[in-house]
């Protein structure tokens, strides 16, 4: 039966790394990977279309596919918008509609990339770290919020962070199913020893755990993990953790693999349809310039297909790829030192095709 991709090119370089990542399904197509495709609005292009950064026709087109393929959103050109309709509240919409609650950021080095990581390859090398996210609960979600006038006249802003118990299970049961395939070790990242919403967090991952006897839960507080991640990032096997929380991390753990335009994402939900984008944002500042990195695009395929798909053979196919090309010595400008190759964005893609 032909599956159905919703694909979200989104704003600033998204359609262009979106592109690529399409150029890779289509050799798949053709080997016998039966899918369509079906292109819908979202974020900035969304907003000055039809006024709302996530229409209803987006809406449906996410709900009627098997897997949503995302670019990224946001840019300079609607920060001035109210922050109703902002570009970065059409992703936080589509999240919470389709209850994508479970995202996953592999944090992997490709040994040909430990040179361009900014730490020393000997900290960095063989890195293969798992990010579990919880994605729609949290102090994004929470109520109330809003910014509001004090009767001395000063404005306050407010956000609530609220986690329910059921909530913090769900995203647990995924993080240790992770572990169980992997190492079998669960670091739970938290601030437990300052906010209530994370101490039940802690209690329930602790209570969690007695169903999991073959994984090894531990517990760190965000900012020593934080700073253990740029430490010895190699301690960690999978880490479990709160919506803001995960967040910063993900983005802190991609910078030691070299770039943060390698590493890809996946948002589950409870059966595993998922949306699947790069961790990295819109970068207007280098869109239409065919110098982004699309190899997070084209891993988050990968994704896509192992997760979603269940095509675990293509999968692999499209990481030997990529590993195929570093090998060559060719790189984007974000990934490159001295000595390889410097391409652009197409010819990445083009690339990473030549390689299946």
């Amino acid at each position: 039966m032909t599956k159905k991709i919703a694909v979200l090119p989104g704003d600033g370089i998204g359609p262009e790394i979106v592109a690529e990542a399409i150029k890779v399904l289509n050799v798949l197509k053709k080997d016998g990977l039966d899918i369509d495709f079906e292109y819908g609005l979202i974020g900035g292009a969304a907003y000055d279309e039809t006024g709302t950064p996530f229409p209803d026709e987006t809406l449906a087109l996410s709900k009627s596919a098997d897997a949503i393929l995302l670019g990224a959103v946001g840019g300079y050109k609607w920060e001035s918008l109210d922050i109703s309709v902002r570009p970065e509240k059409g992703l936080l919409a589509i999240r919470s509609a389709l209850n994508l609650f479970a995202n996953l950021r592999p944090a992997i080095l490709y040994p040909q990339l430990a040179d361009a990581s900014t730490l020393k390859p000997e900290v960095v090398a063989g890195l293969d770290l798992m990010i579990v996210r919880e994605l729609t609960g949290g102090i994004y979600f929470g109520q109330p919020r809003g910014i509001r006038t004090l009767e001395n006249g000063e404005k306050e802003g407010f956000n609530t962070l609220v986690y329910r118990e059921s909530e913090v299970q769900r995203i647990g049961k995924v993080a240790f199913d992770i572990a169980q395939k992997r190492q079998g070790r669960l670091c739970s990242v938290d601030k437990a020893n300052v906010l209530e919403s994370t101490e039940l967090w802690r209690e329930t991952m602790i209570e969690l755990a007695k169903d999991y006897g073959d994984v090894e839960l531990s517990h760190m507080y965000v900012d020593n993990a934080a700073m253990q991640l740029v430490r010895a990032p190699k301690q960690f096997d999978v880490m479990v953790t709160t919506n803001m929380f995960g967040d910063i991390l993900s983005d802190c753990a991609s910078m030691l693999t070299g770039s943060i335009g390698m590493l890809p994402s996946a948002s589950l939900d409870e059966s595993g349809k998922g949306m699947y984008e790069p961790i990295h944002g819109s970068a207007p500042d280098i869109a239409g310039k065919n110098i982004a990195n699309p190899l997070a695009t084209i891993l988050s395929v990968a994704m896509m297909l192992r997760y979603t798909l269940n095509e675990a053979k293509m999968a692999d196919r499209i990481e030997l790829a990529v590993g195929k090309v570093l090998d060559k010595g060719l790189r984007t400008a974000d990934i490159y030192s001295d000595g390889m190759t410097k391409i652009g964005t197409s010819e990445m893609g083009d690339a990473v095709v030549a390689a299946l």
